[in-house]
């Protein structure tokens, strides 16, 4: 099967003194690419603040157009949101598609959107994108009906303007259909949630940016203590692989169970149109016992990823949930692995011992709360001793006259549950 083609693209940005410039410009390319794109060039221009007319400076919008026509480029992205003006102004200037950085990684996004309520999100977030650049596409329209000579101008323009109107309440009625698909799905999705509550299972969320390696890790983890194989979520080296938050539930030897959700990764200047539409995903980061944020350790730009995951957590209102952080491509660098400083991991995904060591510190999290009991349980109550092989871990099992006596560990809701069976005081583990 042939590769489709890649779409050549100029990409330019504005310097007005940010000290991630050139971080922010390295990440528009891989945005680029991750579109199906290619950068045939890349501008830059250093100015104290944006055009308010055309963004860039007169003289850089004229040398793009230049440069459009020497290269054949008809696209042309810019890394920043720029207003309906300034998008209208360049294309006219530029004769060329100018699409902005959020424009870019929504169409990403809608690209990829596999399930139902990822692409009702990503839909939700477009829409209101589109709302306040309604005039952009009337303009273009009463321009092509001028140029094909359709009437005079004033009544191309009172259709243009009908237009407009017509398509803003087409769009407003659009995501007021979208919001009431998705809030039955946000309720289904709340309802699954208080179930898993009820079963007393811990949650931990894997977080991060685009492209650290999160689902790398949790197919790792699944692999080894999943219910099987074909759970395992879908992986690629490219930014947004994945859009869907996936849930797996985990069972460790001891009998401990939880259950562990890969996120929708994060990027800088994410929208916040898709921040909004996806908060809903990201619940399961919200409601989480445990965030692991997963960091590509052998990027340069780690720190600056690094805080961008923090800020959108705020944005999103996740801000006192505990968050162990793992340094993961650790086998990209000449750092020892795996390794553990406090609540820091260093560590490969793709090494057995990093698994280990990730599983001691989460089980050393998430199931301090267990207690330790020994229980007598009378033979008639055979699936007592059941439950707790299932569900517990069995320090010891011994068969007395009245019954059999179990040494276990176990979660705090199961002691509450089989407390009547207690023959030894309980201890915290």
């Amino acid at each position: 099967m042939e590769e489709t083609p890649r779409t050549p693209v100029i990409t330019i940005g504005l310097n007005s003194g940010q000290a991630t410039f050139d971080y922010a410009m390295t990440e528009l390319k891989n945005l680029v690419e991750a579109n199906n794109m290619t950068v045939v060039e890349e501008i830059q221009q250093a100015l104290t603040k944006p055009n308010p007319g055309t963004y860039f400076g007169t003289g850089k919008v004229e040398e793009l157009a230049a440069i459009v026509i020497d290269d054949g480029v008809d696209t042309i992205v810019v890394n920043d949101e720029l207003s309906p003006s300034q998008i209208r102004n360049l294309e006219k200037v530029t004769k060329a598609r100018i699409m902005d950085r959020t424009g870019l990684i929504l169409e990403i996004f809608a690209n990829r959107a596999q399930s139902r309520e990822a692409k009702l999100q990503v839909q939700l977030a477009m829409l209101q994108y589109q709302l306040p650049r309604l005039h952009t596409s009337a303009s273009q329209r009463l321009d092509q009906q001028t140029g094909s000579g359709g009437g005079g101008g004033f009544t191309n323009r009172g259709a243009g303007e009908s237009q407009t109107e017509m398509s803003r309440r087409t769009i407003q009625r659009s995501i007021n259909h979208v919001n009431h698909e998705l809030k039955e799905i946000n309720q289904a999705a709340a309802t699954q949630r208080q179930q898993r509550e009820r079963n007393q299972l811990p949650s931990v969320a894997l977080v991060g940016y685009t492209n650290a390696g999160k689902s790398t890790l949790m197919n790792a983890l699944v692999r080894q203590f999943g219910m099987n194989e074909e759970k395992q979520v879908f992986v690629k080296n490219m930014l947004f692989a994945t859009l869907d938050t996936s849930v797996r539930q985990l069972t460790f030897p001891d009998q401990k169970k939880m259950l562990l959700s890969d996120t929708v990764g994060f990027v800088s200047q994410l929208p916040t149109q898709l921040v909004k539409a996806f908060r809903s995903t990201l619940a399961e980061a919200a409601n989480a016992d445990l965030l692991i944020q997963v960091v590509d350790y052998a990027d340069p730009n780690k720190e600056a990823m690094m805080n961008t995951t923090e800020q959108t957590l705020r944005d999103i209102g996740v801000t006192d949930v505990p968050m162990i952080t793992v340094f993961n491509k650790a086998d990209l660098t000449e750092t020892n692995f795996p390794s553990r400083a406090g609540d820091a991991l260093i560590l490969s995904a793709k090494d057995a011992d990093s698994i280990d060591l990730l599983t001691q510190t989460i089980k050393e999290k998430v199931f301090h709360n267990y207690v330790t009991a020994t229980f007598l349980v009378p033979f008639a109550n055979g699936e007592v001793v059941a439950y707790l092989n299932d569900n517990a871990n069995v320090l010891s099992t011994a068969y007395e006259e009245t019954g059999t006596a179990l040494k276990v560990e176990l979660q705090q809701a199961d002691f509450a549950r089989f407390k009547q069976y207690v023959v030894t005081p309980s201890t915290n583990d």
